[in-house]
Formats: C-alpha cells, structure tokens, sequence
C-alpha cells in the first residue's frame, strides 16, 4: 500500500481560517487521508460530493463529518452555502494553554478538489472580505485548476451574507 497521497492536499489560509482541499478519498486510503488531517489539525470535514468511504475512522479521530453535497461544475444551493458559513463561522481560532492561538482547519473536498471544494472556500475568503476574482486567484497559486468559469460567474456576483451582522453601527 502507498503511504502518501499522488494529488497532495493544498493549504489555504486567510486571516481568520485555514481550509484543507483534496480529492475524495475512499475506504482504502482514508488512514493516508487521516494522517494528512493529523498534520493540519483538521477538527471538521466537508464532503461536496456522494460520500466515497466510511466515516467510522474520522469521528474516532475527533473529525466531525458534514455532508453538504451539490452539482459537480456548478454553484452551491443557498442551503449549502447557509451549512457552510455556520460551520465556518463556528471555527474562528481559540486560545489554548499558554495563551497561544490555534486555528482549527476545515477539510473539504469533491471528487478531484477542483471545482465544489475551492468554491466553498472562495465563498469563506469573500466573506472574511475578499475580492472575488482575487479569492479565486488566491485559491489557484495554491491548487491550479480549479474553479471553472461557470463558478466563476458565480462568485463574482455572490453577496456577502455574514460580515458585518454582528455590528452596532448606525448609518445617518
């Protein structure tokens, strides 16, 4: 058996959150998947796609699974997106012992890590205020290929949904 990955997870952190893309793993490589997970202190995991393997072994990690599936090559529907950016807004950094912050990661993946799973993070990235086609760009240096132009069109016509919420301003 292998013991690393042929299409490695890419890494992609804003200010506020660190996010894990990658391909869908299956039931014969989930424990190479899990030590990758260990690596990045991925505590959530967002299936984008059907699910291709038990999730038994990741909960016994501490790895809470979330299904939140749409159409390959399209955009998210509103309650994908809605799931998402509860779950994204619940894994701000926390401060351990010592005073030290640690940013918990969120793993997502579709089928090859290209298309639903950079979506998802590009929507966090504009949330946490970036430029759309700068959020896309961002997530390109680190995983090439990804998002199609349909997705695109998508995203650059996205409206921001969280910030701001939770802030006592009056506009006179």
């Amino acid at each position: 058996m292998k013991h690393h990955l042929p299409n490695p997870p890419s890494l992609v952190e804003g200010p506020q959150h660190r996010f894990l893309i990658f391909d869908a793993p299956n039931d014969d490589n989930l424990p190479i998947y899990i030590n990758e997970f260990k690596k990045f202190n991925v505590k959530h995991l967002v299936r984008a796609c059907d699910p291709t393997y038990e999730v038994d072994p990741l909960t016994a990690c501490g790895i809470q699974v979330h299904d939140m599936p749409f159409n390959d090559g399209g955009p998210p529907t509103e309650e994908v997106v809605k799931r998402w950016l509860e779950l994204v807004s619940r894994t701000l950094p926390h401060k351990e012992e010592g005073g030290k912050s640690e940013k918990e990661t969120i793993g997502v993946h579709c089928v090859a890590g290209l298309g639903r799973a950079p979506v998802l993070v590009a929507i966090a990235l504009i949330e946490g205020g970036m430029n759309p086609l700068d959020a896309v760009e961002f997530i390109r240096e680190r995983r090439r290929g990804s998002i199609n132009m349909k997705q695109i069109q998508y995203l650059k016509t996205y409206k921001v949904k969280l910030r701001g919420k939770n802030k006592n301003c009056t506009i006179m």
